[in-house]
């Protein structure tokens, strides 16, 4: 058998994929980037405090670099070896001064990686990239506000029997996904999916010939800037406030009350993304002919 040696000097190319090594070679500490969980469940899953947006405080080996979520202000080991997004760079005094609130552990870590995550989103601006975060930190509001606890879900007790509605939310795609237990379809289900989001498609995906639990998706259009997300954001929430007042009426009530008092997270306001001069109304909302003429409130 034959043997040659491929010069890279020459004008030559190595064959097939000798010139991709499929691996990063090249430091990631400072690099600001997006990840995605890596249990492989549903794209939206997550836990509640993460956004997915992460600055790589050691990145000198890609297959498991250290990184800082900038929600939770957690400590995350991440492969980032084969997919890798990145949206930016910190300097190296803020990596430092990340690193000096990490070794002291101080309780201010959290709240000073959130403020920098909104500095760098400012910075960045609203784009394909930036899409999946800030729809990740509007849904986020949601999750609190209707249903605290450790995951990025919504849960609905369905019957007496509690059965629970799982609500997730496909950043990347941008579909509210309900996973059902049973896997058959449900009239019921769909008839209160439908009614609760009127103006969305909605699918049903089962498994076809295993038991299991199947789910709806709710799709919803490719947000084009900010007040498109934030719009989603304020469908998805009174979608589920809906869903919650028909199937968990008392929950609902206690929920209502608590947001009367408190008013409602909106954590995407914070962030200046140059959409001051745009007004969005929803005018399916509008009271309309009589009506609009006995209120003065837009919604």
């Amino acid at each position: 058998m034959e043997t040659g040696i491929i010069s890279f000097k020459s004008g030559s190319r190595p064959e097939g994929m000798a010139d991709v090594p499929g691996v990063c070679d090249l430091s990631l500490t400072r690099a600001v980037v997006q990840y995605r969980e890596s249990d492989g469940s549903v794209s939206g899953a997550g836990s509640l405090d993460d956004i997915g947006l992460a600055v790589v405080v050691d990145g000198g080996f890609a297959g498991a670099a250290e990184a800082l979520d900038l929600g939770s202000g957690n400590l995350k080991i991440l492969d980032l070896s084969s997919e890798l997004i990145v949206l930016g760079w910190v300097h190296q005094p803020t990596l430092d001064y990340i690193n000096s609130l990490i070794e002291a552990q101080q309780e201010e870590l959290a709240s000073y990686s959130f403020q920098l995550a909104i500095k760098l989103l400012s910075r960045i601006g609203f784009g394909p990239l930036t899409r999946s975060t800030l729809l990740r930190i509007g849904f986020r509001d949601i999750c609190q506000d209707l249903d605290l606890h450790e995951d990025t879900s919504v849960r609905i007790v369905l019957n007496p029997d509690h059965d629970v509605m799982r609500v997730n939310l496909d950043y990347r795609g941008g579909s509210l996904i309900f996973t059902v237990p049973e896997g058959d379809r449900c009239q019921i289900k769909e008839e209160a999916l439908v009614e609760a989001f009127p103006e969305n498609q909605i699918i049903y995906v089962g498994q076809q010939y295993l038991d299991g639990p199947a789910r709806y998706e709710v799709l919803f259009a490719v947000a084009s800037s900010l007040t498109g997300v934030r719009l989603e954001c304020s469908v998805i929430r009174k979608g589920l406030i809906h869903l919650l007042e028909m199937f968990e009426p008392k929950r609902h009530e206690v929920i209502g009350q608590h947001l009367a008092i408190f008013g409602h997270r909106d954590t995407l306001s914070q962030i200046p993304l140059g959409d001051y001069s745009s007004q969005v109304i929803v005018v399916s909302d509008e009271p309309t002919g009589r009506d609009a003429a006995a209120t003065d409130t837009v919604h």
